[in-house]
């Protein structure tokens, strides 16, 4: 039955006249069938008019040569006979391998056909050449014979005109033949040689036309058809074949490949390094490392942290050179950078003004600077440090530093000693040495700076300068008036009086001193003081000290880093740049620095943070370090019964919170001691107030206030603020506070003495013990410690005294008595009782 459908099924088409032609194609499809279609070929018919006879065929072309006939078509393959036993899958793989080399050998014979039709273009091309080149050389050589034949023509034309007719035809049959020869190529330059194989289709090249190339010009691009059809079926080659292929041709003309030579590095290793760091650093592989490091019987792996001497030898053993750094070079160090004598100019000098309080510092810089600082201080005291700069009569220029007079200001003292260059010690003549003008004269014997003693307040009726004077030999300053070198100046803030005298001593030991810094380089410069504005954010007042100071100037102070956003001075006026020895305040830093630290300009901002992060982390390391310790003091520190009083303490200014922890801390005894649990500048925040309520601190606040949300917090929880604005007023009331934390002071006085001579019960429990007294007297009613053999055995109370039956008061030396005491009866014969009274007195630190 099958076979008569596939009869039928490959049956042709009936008819008379076949005008189409019918041919079968096979189908094969993956899953294993197959199917024959028959395709049918339409003849082109040529229609013509009725009545019209069938057209002419077109005359064949005369050609020098006739062409070659085409190749003839490749004869199909003979199908080879199917195996016996074949399964159906069998046969689909057979039938798919015979269409795939079908396949690529009609495109191997379409190739040769190619080449074929393209050697016998260029074979045409060159043979058109040819002949074009002999057409030109005879027609040349005609050209060449005209002149020679026109007065011979001139002869014969009267004789004989009608034979010119005649002769013309036959003249180019008599004409000599052409000459031939062989055209000489065009002279190329000189092109390294290349392989024999395209020696000789670069001569076809040669030899062929400009004209020619437009056959051949787009042989190489790629085309729609050629894209779709010429590939069709072949399998592209993959990326990593491709690299194989090229290292491989690579290698074959290049020759047996040499050994690349070693690149010997300078690899910077730190103090600790992990081993794929050091393995990017001298650029090896990290595998390589972490074996050499098993040999070295270390077990590592690439993330694991080496220290400096491992690295080393590392780095040795694979032929680098170290180069050691630590993390301290990451820091600045300007102690070493001194400038040229050439290259440094005259400075103002800077001048401090040091005192105890209220002998008239501050009064006498105002009457200077023609200015009252005095009314702007909180209880009439200065407890910042200020910095100014006047000009004088004669146009020379003096920076002032007026220092804090009182007793918790003693760092402010000595920071403004250790940057100036004169001291001006001021005393008042009507009050003699205080303990701040002794500690000001040894904070400028300790900075080693010249001093000018000013006896202020010569206006007074008891002012007397020869007892200050004579006061100050006791410190070893002889002034000029005793003969000593030390200059003197008596002066008035309120009148005036000795104003030009105390500049003119200025400028003289000034002149002296010869003081020069360089303008032209990076400023360097110490903080003075700093404090946080609310709408400045950190501000620091700073003393250039050499190099110029600029305005986006990168800079790194502390443990800070920022930019110059702002430069003010001490009137308020917006400055460009600030020169050396001119006090200045600097917007633009990232946080409150302390106060004396040193402020230094670096070259961009990347290094001012690096080096800001450094110092970061040695300060975290040191306020965490732990102090060594023993089992003595752990011992001890378990037994101890001290009270803390734990306080938040926020100030405007960093020199007033140093002060105010200093003074705090000197407040604490062996009974009590101050916890600061946070100190900072500023306003008091959020943070500030749950840290308080968390530890049932007190906030103090000098010159500053909670903002609005910490007033919220602060009514929330029932934070108690202190705020108070001078430090004597502070101090007085936090040691008020401290006493009543620890309550009142309970002194014992003992009142008498007694020897335990026998024991007597007394009732069903307790025990009375007789006794003879030795010292004073006992009381009833009153506190006793009974002792034996000097150690305590309880502490208790007189519950009962009786002389004989009587129930009395008191027993004096002497005399016995029996005692009941309470809550004890561990009484023994030989026993000591010891009476005392308590006295409870308020308690005063």
């Amino acid at each position: 039955m099958s076979d008569d459908n596939d009869n039928q099924r490959i049956r042709k088409p009936l008819g008379l006249k076949r005008s189409v032609d019918a041919g079968e194609v096979k189908q094969t499809f993956s899953h294993g069938r197959t199917n024959k279609v028959v395709v049918e070929v339409k003849r082109r018919r040529v229609l013509g008019k009725p009545g019209e006879a069938a057209p002419a065929a077109a005359p064949e072309p005369v050609v020098a040569a006739p062409p070659p006939p085409p190749p003839p078509a490749p004869a199909p393959r003979p199908a080879r006979p199917a195996p016996a036993g074949e399964t159906p899958q069998e046969r689909v793989k057979r039938l798919q391998l015979e269409a795939e080399e079908e396949r690529l050998r009609l495109a191997e014979e379409a190739r040769k056909r190619e080449e074929a039709e393209a050697r016998e273009r260029e074979e045409e091309e060159r043979r058109r050449i040819e002949e074009r080149a002999r057409a030109e050389e005879q027609a040349e050589r005609q050209r060449d014979a005209a002149p020679a034949a026109e007065p011979a023509s001139e002869a014969e034309a009267p004789a004989a005109p009608e034979a010119a007719p005649a002769a013309a035809p036959a003249a180019p049959a008599a004409a000599p033949a052409a000459r031939r020869f062989t055209p000489v190529e065009r002279p190329e330059p000189k092109r390294p040689a290349a392989p024999e194989v395209k020696g000789k289709k670069k001569d076809e090249k040669r030899a062929a036309p400009a004209d020619e190339g437009k056959d051949n010009r787009r042989s190489g691009k790629l085309t729609v058809t050629r894209a779709l059809n010429e590939d069709e079926g072949r399998r592209a080659r993959s990326l990593a074949a491709l690299k194989r292929a090229r290292e491989k041709e690579r290698r074959g003309q290049g020759g047996p490949s040499k050994p690349r030579e070693k690149q010997v590095r300078d690899v910077v290793v730190p103090e600790a390094i992990t081993v794929s760091e050091l393995a990017n650093r001298m650029a090896e592989k990290g595998a390589d490392l972490v074996k050499a490091l098993f040999n070295m019987g270390m077990m590592v792996t690439v993330n694991q942290t080496i220290d400096q001497d491992t690295a080393e030898l590392l780095v040795e053993e694979f032929g680098h050179n170290i180069t050691r750094v630590s993390a301290s070079d990451v820091d600045i160090d300007t102690s070493a950078d001194e400038d040229p004598i050439e290259t440094q100019k005259p400075r103002p000098p800077v001048v401090t003004i040091m005192g105890h309080v209220d002998h008239g510092k501050t009064s006498l810089l105002d009457a200077l600077r023609g200015t009252d600082v005095v009314k702007g201080e909180a209880g009439g005291i200065t407890q910042h440090i200020g910095a100014y700069q006047i000009t004088t009569k004669d146009k020379a220029k003096i920076t002032f530093l007026d220092t804090p007079g009182h007793a918790a200001f003693t760092e402010m003292r000595m920071r403004g000693a250790n940057v100036t260059d004169i001291v001006i010690l001021v005393v008042a003549g009507d009050d003699g040495l205080m303990p701040q003008t002794i500690e000001a004269i040894n904070h400028t014997k300790a900075a080693g700076v010249p001093m000018i003693v000013a006896i202020t307040k010569s206006d007074k009726p008891e002012y007397n300068p020869q007892k200050i004077r004579e006061r100050l030999l006791e410190h070893e300053i002889v002034v000029e008036a005793m003969s000593g070198d030390v200059q003197d100046v008596e002066v008035s803030a309120k009148t005036g009086a000795g104003l030009d005298k105390l500049i003119e001593a200025i400028g003289l030991q000034a002149e002296l001193l010869e003081l020069k810094a360089r303008p032209d380089r990076d400023a360097e410069a110490t903080v003075i003081e700093a404090q946080l504005d609310k709408g400045r954010g950190p501000v620091a007042t700073v003393l250039v000290t050499r190099g110029t100071l600029k305005r986006g100037d990168n800079f790194v102070v502390g443990t800070q880093s920022g930019r110059v956003r702002a430069i003010v001075d001490d009137k308020g006026q917006q400055l460009k740049e600030a020169g050396p020895s001119m006090p200045v305040e600097v917007l633009g830093l990232g946080g409150v620095p302390s106060a004396g630290d040193q402020l230094t300009v670096v070259e961009n901002e990347q290094r001012a943070r690096e080096v800001a992060k450094y110092r970061q982390e040695k300060a975290t390391e040191k306020r965490t370090a732990l102090a060594p310790t023993n089992f003595d003091t752990m011992f001890n520190n378990l037994a101890s019964n001290v009270i803390e009083y734990p306080v938040v303490v926020k100030a405007d200014v960093q020199g007033s919170v140093e002060a105010i922890v200093n003074a705090l801390h000197n407040l604490s005894n062996d009974e009590i001691k101050v916890r600061v649990l946070n100190a900072g500048v500023g306003a008091i925040t959020e943070s500030d107030v749950l840290l308080a309520a968390a530890s049932k601190a007190p906030i103090i606040g000098f010159n500053v206030r909670p903002n609005a949300k910490a007033r919220d917090l602060v009514k929330r929880d029932g934070v108690r603020m202190m705020y108070y604005d001078v430090i004597y007023h502070l101090t007085d009331a936090v040691a008020k506070e401290m006493a009543g934390e620890l309550g009142p002071e309970r002194i014992e006085t003992v009142v008498g003495r007694a020897e335990v001579k026998q024991v007597f019960p007394a009732g069903k429990k307790d025990k009375a013990a007789g006794l003879l007294v030795l010292e004073g007297a006992i009381r009833r009613g009153l506190f006793a410690r009974l002792t034996r053999a000097d150690v305590i055995v309880s502490a208790t109370k007189i519950a009962s005294l009786r002389r004989f039956k009587d129930d009395v008061d008191e027993v004096r030396t002497g005399l016995e008595c029996g005692v009941v005491l309470e809550d004890t009866n561990d009484i023994k014969a030989g026993d000591m009782l010891e009476v005392f009274s308590v006295e409870e007195r308020e308690r005063t630190l």
